[in-house]
């Protein structure tokens, strides 16, 4: 990619490159350890016209996502999160029985369950048909398609336009951006509500978050580059919140009609003043990511040393980019635990750590667990009270190393 994602722009300025990775959710079988892995350049770009970070490789959707192995339900985390903006949302806008919620991305129903749960009728679009069924056998209707300006006009045309049509974490997986928000806007209805969360790139760049860089997340966003985007499309940012989940997110909420809140300037004034727009306040990212992985490198080899054995917790993405850019393998870790069944027995990209239950750190009693997922940091380490009261210490790796 030469151009930028959103404004098309040619001048694109490097902020970081993490080298060639594997795709950080191809997660293998044992039969898959012998043969050879695709990997493919991960370089972080920033475009000075509109302010959007952005990478520069796209591999194909249909690569990525037609067969997934994340399900939502996994986090309790999301779970809550999903309740409570559901209960929030059906309150705000009076939605019922003549209503209609849509979810982009909708995953095996893990949000619109609790629509459906209060008779609000709901649509899921989801691409990867192994966890659409998921969906659909909880009696979530799920359509099985990559969304955009074509599905979107599908839905207009056959009057399914939507009260409300959520797009979690699906913003920054969109290579045809012009053509996904495009779409959002014919799916709604006059008087409808897109409410869209995202990685914030603020805090990503601020607490040193380079492992939410990977081929999935083509974009990283702030306000101030998701705002022409949208209005390029007819559609207004009316409000925003910012989240805590996945290490500092966006709720932004976006419509044909309205105005924007006062929370909406009071971040676009803070995004300008921390700098987001200018190639100044992404500069030394690249020095202080490659300072961290030396002393999280460092640390591991320390503990080895002194034959604490290792393991990991959360074979994530974002644990995928850690484990691959730091060269953190076999030599250092034992496995990686998760909690989710469908990535159990598996192994992970590029490392080839084996995948075990979530139960094997209670079983097989490692010193230390190296926390890949640290963005639900309070959760796992809630779970896992008992491993800890054995003796058992978790690694924070970012911002910075931290023994816990």
């Amino acid at each position: 990619m030469t151009r930028c994602r959103s404004c098309g722009s040619e001048n694109l300025e490097p902020v970081l490159s993490l080298g060639r990775t594997p795709l950080a959710n191809a997660l293998l079988t044992q039969d898959d350890l012998d043969k050879p892995e695709a990997t493919f350049p991960l370089e972080l770009v920033f475009c000075p016209r509109c302010a959007l970070v952005q990478i520069t490789e796209t591999v194909p959707p249909e690569q990525l996502f037609s067969h997934y192995l994340y399900l939502s339900s996994f986090s309790d985390t999301m779970v809550k999160h999903s309740r409570e903006l559901a209960h929030r949302l059906i309150k705000e806008r009076k939605l019922d029985s003549k209503s209609l919620v849509m979810e982009v991305a909708s995953n095996d129903g893990y949000l619109l369950q609790f629509y459906k749960q209060a008779d609000v009728p709901v649509l899921g679009i989801e691409p990867a048909a192994n966890i659409a069924k998921v969906a659909t056998d909880k009696g979530i209707p799920t359509v099985v398609r990559f969304f955009g300006q074509e599905l979107g006009q599908e839905l207009r045309d056959t009057k399914r336009q939507a009260d409300v049509i959520h797009a979690n974490n699906v913003l920054a997986h969109v290579a045809d951006l012009n053509g996904f928000v495009a779409g959002l806007a014919l799916a709604l209805k006059d008087d409808g509500v897109a409410v869209i969360e995202a990685p914030h790139v603020k805090p990503m760049i601020e607490r040193l978050e380079f492992d939410t860089i990977y081929h999935e997340h083509l974009c990283y966003y702030s306000l101030t580059a998701l705002k022409p985007l949208f209005k390029r499309h007819g559609l207004e940012i009316v409000d925003v919140f910012e989240i805590p989940l996945h290490g500092g997110s966006l709720q932004v909420h976006a419509a044909l009609n309205g105005a924007p809140s006062d929370r909406v300037q009071r971040l676009l004034d803070d995004e300008r003043q921390a700098g987001v727009g200018d190639a100044e306040f992404y500069k030394d990212f690249g020095d202080k990511v490659r300072t961290l992985k030396k002393d999280l490198v460092a640390r591991l080899h320390d503990l080895t040393a002194k034959k604490s054995r290792i393991a990991a917790y959360g074979a994530s993405a974002k644990g995928s980019t850690l484990l691959n850019y730091c060269g953190i393998g076999r030599e250092t870790l034992e496995f990686v635990a998760d909690r989710s069944t469908v990535k159990q027995g598996m192994y992970t990209p590029g490392t080839h750590l084996p995948i075990k239950a979530a139960e094997a750190l209670l079983q097989e009693k490692p010193d230390h667990v190296l926390l890949l997922t640290w963005n639900f940091a309070d959760e796992i380490l809630e779970q896992q009270a008992a491993y800890r009261k054995q003796g058992g210490r978790f690694i924070i790796p970012v911002p910075e190393p931290q023994i816990v």
